[in-house]
């Protein structure tokens, strides 16, 4: 596993950006995009229809954009089946693992944002109001008890990923300093500028 300071070496062509909600993938798969002229396929788009209702032709979208040759997503529905899809093809995975204090705030920011502004998401979908959230503690209902609940998913399974896709080049980046330093890195390397990162609401 590479750190900040590890040389990449290679320019990749897939890559898998991992993180717990609210780290910020999203923000960095259109920055990744930008700097090596990938497609960002924003794999929540796909997931969510209408009213949040999970989209049948889901893994049938993975399985399209995963077949392409040049493209960068969230590392995200691995218990839906798109680690037998996409993995296997990516070359690159980008770890954020941030401290909980850091991805804690981003997440409050971004939730809160999101619900008073009402701002639209995918295919029709906005963030509830705040006082839905309040109201229950169902992380299937309320984006900050699943941050929560999943607050561990990665480092307890990131050993056996690496095992299980030994192919892969993983890039752990454990704070936002480290991702800004590392990007700075990859855009000197490829003999490109890079802008940095813009605050949006709906950003993963």
């Amino acid at each position: 596993m590479l750190s900040a300071a590890d040389p990449l070496p290679f320019n990749p062509e897939r890559v898998l950006i991992a993180g717990v909600t609210g780290s910020g993938k999203t923000t960095l798969a259109r920055r990744v995009a930008e700097l090596w002229d990938l497609r960002h396929v924003e794999i929540d788009g796909l997931f969510h229809g209408e009213n949040w209702t999970p989209r049948p032709s889901f893994l049938d979208d993975v399985r399209a954009f995963a077949a392409e040759d040049r493209w960068v997503t969230e590392w995200q529905y691995t218990n839906k089946g798109t680690d037998e899809i996409m993995t296997p093809r990516a070359q690159l995975a980008i770890w954020l693992d941030y401290p909980w204090s850091v991805v804690r705030t981003r997440l409050l920011r971004r939730t809160l944002s999101r619900s008073i502004l009402r701002t639209e998401m995918y295919n029709g979908n906005v963030e509830q109001p705040v006082w839905q959230l309040l109201a229950t503690r169902d992380p299937e209902r309320n984006i900050l008890s699943w941050q929560s609940k999943t607050r561990t998913f990665w480092p307890t399974r990131m050993p056996e990923k690496q095992g299980r896709f030994p192919h892969l080049t993983i890039v752990r980046l454990r704070h936002p300093r480290e991702t800004e330093s590392w990007l700075r890195a990859q855009a000197e390397a490829s003999g490109v500028s890079i802008a940095p990162p813009k605050r949006r609401s709906r950003d993963r």
